[in-house]
């Protein structure tokens, strides 16, 4: 579906990345030195943040709200809309967004849901939060984006481990009658929903022996299984077969909609998902390397925060001076897919900060 949003404007950015850093280029691990090498110059990946526990995605997400708000000078009392992106959820009830109002001290106006998708998260979430403002008396939102995937992974998973890392973000939006359109596309196709997959922890599946479909029994067999069955698993090939089929279409329907093309984007960011994918479609799509970000080599493959902490990590002071026309794609675990192609600045420069030391964890 194609959308379009009118009267909003991105006010600003900020990233927050735990300072827990881990590279197997430095500690192969289960790799050879060599292995790790080639692995890190094909992904793309040096090193990746770890957000060690109890912290969650959205202590991260809290600390880039907290970090950007001063920075905008935005009174917590004039935000009414709060969409928090994430496959991270703290519990199962209530939703993390609900905590997050409290703890920002958001009016009690305010609407406030989470959103559980991952790689297309950011452009959704910001599609979700303007047709808010548009349709609302509300005039300011934060969408805040963030996963911690470093818990999904296995110990032992040769494939994932090297790949992602944990991030958070926030974005403001707010009402702006003077600002430029910013069109949007949208897609999802459900049988890609077994490619990037955690099997267990929802009700289908459930973490708690005896509860679901398998009626299962707390042994250690059936430990065994959930934790397997708890973990990430990623169909590679898939994935890649995925991304060349639906993304240049997303592209060139996003240019399409937005009456651009290539040489009117000052620069394309799109979900970091590693850099040999990103590299292949650049080339695909003929886009110069000047244009197209891929900045993943200092934090992984970081799921819906990678385009906004890419933005903030690659984009600071362009922004700042601003405005840049910028494509922003994301696709990948679902199937799910969309982008938008806004002017972003000129706005306070977006930065990306670590998580304080004895930050207060979220929690109820």
């Amino acid at each position: 579906m194609k959308a379009i949003i009118d009267g909003i404007r991105i006010a600003g950015l900020r990233a927050v990345v735990p300072s827990q850093r881990h590279s197997f280029v430095d500690e192969p691990g289960m790799f050879t030195v060599e292995e790790a090498k080639k692995l890190a110059a094909t992904i793309g990946v040096q090193e990746r943040r770890v957000l060690p526990p109890p912290y969650c995605a959205s202590d991260l997400c809290l600390a880039a709200a907290e970090g950007l708000m001063e920075q905008l000078g935005w009174e917590p009392a004039t935000v009414e809309v709060l969409v928090f992106v994430s496959q991270d959820a703290d519990y199962v009830l209530p939703a993390t967004a609900c905590i997050l109002q409290h703890r920002l001290g958001l009016p009690t106006s305010a609407a406030a849901f989470d959103v559980p998708l991952g790689c297309s998260g950011y452009v959704y979430g910001l599609w979700i939060a303007a047709k808010l403002l548009g349709g609302s008396s509300a005039k300011r939102a934060l969408v805040l984006c963030g996963d911690n995937p470093t818990r999904h992974l296995h110990p032992e998973d040769r494939a994932t481990l090297p790949l992602f890392g944990d991030a958070g973000s926030a974005t403001a939006l707010e009402v702006d009658a003077s600002a430029p359109p910013i069109p949007v596309v949208i897609g999802t196709d459900g049988a890609g929903a077994p490619h990037i997959f955690v099997k267990a922890g929802g009700k289908r599946h459930s973490l708690i022996p005896g509860v679901g479909t398998a009626g299962r029994i707390a042994d250690e067999e059936t430990a065994a299984q959930l934790e397997r069955e708890s973990r990430l698993t990623l169909n590679g090939a898939e994935v890649f077969s995925f991304t060349l089929r639906a993304v240049p279409p997303l592209l060139r329907e996003a240019m399409e909609h937005a009456a651009t093309d290539v040489d009117g984007i000052d620069r394309f960011v799109l979900h970091q998902a590693n850099a040999f994918m990103l590299e292949h479609l650049r080339k695909r799509m003929k886009v110069p390397a000047e244009k197209f970000i891929i900045d993943m080599q200092g934090f992984g493959n970081t799921s819906s925060a990678s385009i906004p902490l890419a933005i903030c990590h690659s984009m600071g002071p362009q922004l700042a001076a601003g405005p840049v026309k910028t494509l922003m794609a994301g696709f990948g675990v679902g199937w799910s897919w969309g982008a938008m192609v806004a002017e972003l600045g000129p706005m306070p420069e977006p930065q990306v900060v670590d998580l304080p030391e004895g930050y207060p964890v979220l929690a109820v």
